[in-house]
C-alpha cells in the first residue's frame, strides 16, 4: 500500500508535469514565431526552429518599406486601444457603480439584460453598427471604432466590477454623506480609488481589444491609412504586398510589445481584481 508521503510525492510530480506540458503548449507557438521572424525570406518553412543564420531584414522592412505603413497601423491601434481602455473603464465604473449603490425600477432585470446580451458575438450586429455609424458621420474614423468596441463589451466588463463594487462596505459611503459628501465626491474619491485591481483588469480587457479584433476593425475602417494592425498585417499575407509570412510573424510580435508593457505594468492589480470581482454579485 502507498504511503501518504509517497502518495504525496507523486501528486506534486503529476502536478509538475502537467504545468510543464502547459507551459510547453503555450510556450511553442511564440518561440515558433520569433524563429520565424529572424528566418531570411518569405516562407515559414524551416528545419529547425531557430535558424541557422538568423536576419532583422524583416523588422527593417516593417520600418523602412514605403508599400505600407507600419509604424501608421501601430499608432492608430494604441490611439484606438488607449481611447478605448479610457472610455470603456468609465463607463463600466460608472454603470457598476450605479448597479451596485443605487435601487430602482428594473434594476435585476437590467443585470438580467446585460448576461443575456454578452451572450451573443459583437458581430451579430454588424450590419446595425454599419449603418448607425453612417448616419451619424463616424463611418471609417477611429473615434466610431472606440465607441464601438467600449459599448459592446459594457455588460461584461460592468457585472464584473459590480461584482467588486459589492464587496466594498457601504458604510464608507455612509460616513462620507454624514459629512456631506455628494454622490459624485464618494464615487471618484471613495471608491475609484478602492477599485484600482479592478480598474486594472478592465483596463486590460478593454486594451487588448484592438489587438486582436479584425472583423468589426475590416468592415468600419475603410481608408488604407486608417487600419489598425491587424487589418494592416492580414494585407501583408492577402497577395496586396505578396505573401510576406516571415514579415507578417515579425509584425506580430512587434504588436505585442504595447500589450506586454500594460500587463506587467498592472500584473500587481490583476488577480485581486478578478478574484475579489467574482466573489460577490
Amino acid at each position: 500500500m502507498i504511503n501518504q508521503k509517497t502518495l504525496k510525492y507523486l501528486r506534486l510530480t503529476f502536478s509538475y508535469l502537467f504545468l510543464l506540458v502547459m507551459v510547453a503548449i503555450v510556450a511553442y507557438p511564440i518561440l515558433w514565431m520569433i524563429g520565424a521572424s529572424f528566418n531570411s525570406g518569405d516562407s515559414l518553412y524551416s528545419s529547425t526552429m531557430f535558424p541557422k543564420k538568423p536576419t532583422l531584414e524583416h523588422y527593417r522592412e516593417l520600418v523602412t518599406n514605403s508599400d505600407y505603413p507600419f509604424h501608421l497601423w501601430y499608432l492608430n491601434t494604441l490611439k484606438v486601444a488607449s481611447l478605448t481602455a479610457l472610455l470603456g473603464v468609465i463607463l463600466c465604473s460608472t454603470t457598476a457603480y450605479a448597479y451596485s449603490r443605487f435601487r430602482f425600477a428594473g434594476r435585476k432585470y437590467g443585470m438580467m439584460a446585460m448576461l443575456v446580451i454578452q451572450m451573443f458575438p459583437s458581430f451579430m450586429n454588424i450590419v446595425a453598427l454599419y449603418v448607425l455609424l453612417n448616419m451619424v458621420g463616424l463611418l471609417d474614423s477611429h473615434m466610431g471604432l472606440v465607441l464601438v468596441y467600449a459599448g459592446t463589451n459594457i455588460p461584461f466588463n460592468a457585472w464584473i466590477m459590480k461584482g467588486y463594487f459589492d464587496t466594498i462596505p457601504k458604510s464608507l459611503e455612509e460616513a462620507a454623506l454624514i459629512d456631506g459628501a455628494s454622490r459624485m465626491t464618494i464615487f471618484w474619491k471613495i471608491m475609484i480609488p478602492l477599485a484600482k485591481p479592478i480598474i486594472a483588469v478592465i483596463t486590460i480587457f478593454h486594451f487588448v481589444i484592438p489587438f486582436g479584433d479584425f472583423i468589426l476593425a475590416r468592415i468600419l475602417l475603410t481608408s488604407y491609412k486608417k487600419y489598425t494592425l491587424t487589418i494592416g498585417l492580414f494585407s501583408l499575407v492577402n497577395n496586396q504586398f505578396g505573401k510576406n509570412w516571415t514579415t507578417f510573424t515579425a509584425g506580430a510580435l512587434l504588436m505585442a510589445i504595447p500589450i506586454v508593457i500594460v500587463y506587467m505594468s498592472l500584473q500587481k492589480y490583476f488577480i485581486s481584481g478578478l478574484t475579489r470581482g467574482a466573489t460577490k454579485g
